[in-house]
């Protein structure tokens, strides 16, 4: 399979948390069940944001998750079981290409390969 096919069948999540335990809950959780290849964390992360009808600022956990396309619900669902936040963010953006050994190193690691 080409790194072009294989770019184009994977994504990168960001997720916010905003404690590292909860961070590693999730993240463990995620590689556990297979629903990622790997977690990198960011420790602190400064976001600003709307939320309950007005401006709002918090220091969180930027969790890079790496994955198949095809498994981005089964991500959202394992966050949304363990998160604390009433709506978490779950975002999946599609990966363009890279190293083509990491590339199908994401897909022999996760579920449904």
């Amino acid at each position: 399979m080409s790194s072009e096919k294989v770019s184009r069948d994977l994504v990168v999540i960001f997720i916010t948390t905003g404690t590292e335990q909860e961070a590693e809950s999730i993240s463990r959780a995620l590689v556990e069940r297979r629903k990622v290849a790997c977690v990198n964390t960011v420790p602190v992360v400064r976001s600003f944001f709307w939320w309950q009808g007005g401006p709002d600022s918090a220091e969180e956990v930027l969790l890079v998750a790496k994955t198949q396309a095809s498994l981005v619900p089964g991500v959202v669902e394992v966050v949304r079981e363990i998160h604390s936040y009433d709506v978490p963010e779950v975002i999946a953006l599609p990966i363009m290409g890279g190293n083509e050994d990491y590339l199908k190193w994401v897909v022999d690691e996760t579920e449904g390969s």
